[in-house]
């Protein structure tokens, strides 16, 4: 290229692109530019804050359940009920008219004799009566309040 093809086009980007309006748009773009910038810096601050008042609120609320607690356990331990169970416990204590009964350990033959009624259906005071519905049932229940029981004893019953 020559000098003069090349002053020809520096005169035309001059000209054309570099002109008041243009530079005070650019300019105008820039200030946008920094402004929207400057808000999501304060905006993500102001989350990152919030978000540390807000955990401290949470421990306070703990903070002062835990407190409660422990005052209820402080005026608990202060009641005459706990001051005699713990008597009646550490010291072997009685109040007039009871009988302390010693039961020992449970023995094998015990507890061989627990599952052996567990497995028959007896129901004992170590067993309690708890049966397996199964998955329709489970849904009849849901959905019809308890109907497939009351389907089940019918059931039983024939």
């Amino acid at each position: 290229m020559k000098q003069s093809d090349i002053q020809k086009i520096v005169y035309r980007i001059r000209h054309k692109y570099f002109t008041f309006n243009n530079v005070v748009i650019f300019v105008a773009f820039l200030i946008a530019v920094g402004w929207l910038w400057g808000s999501l810096q304060v905006m993500q601050r102001n989350y990152t804050l919030q978000r540390e008042v807000d955990n401290k609120r949470r421990e306070l609320m703990v903070t002062r359940l835990q407190k409660d607690s422990l005052e209820l356990q402080k005026r608990y331990y202060q009641t005459n009920e706990y001051k005699e169970m713990a008597a009646r416990e550490s010291l072997g204590l009685v109040m007039p008219g009871e009988r302390v009964l010693i039961l020992p350990a449970n023995t094998e033959a015990v507890k061989k004799a627990d599952t052996q009624a567990a497995n028959r259906g007896v129901v004992t005071e170590a067993t309690p009566l708890t049966t397996e519905a199964s998955n329709v049932e489970q849904w009849m229940n849901f959905l019809f309040g308890g109907y497939s029981q009351s389907m089940r004893a019918a059931e039983e019953e024939k």
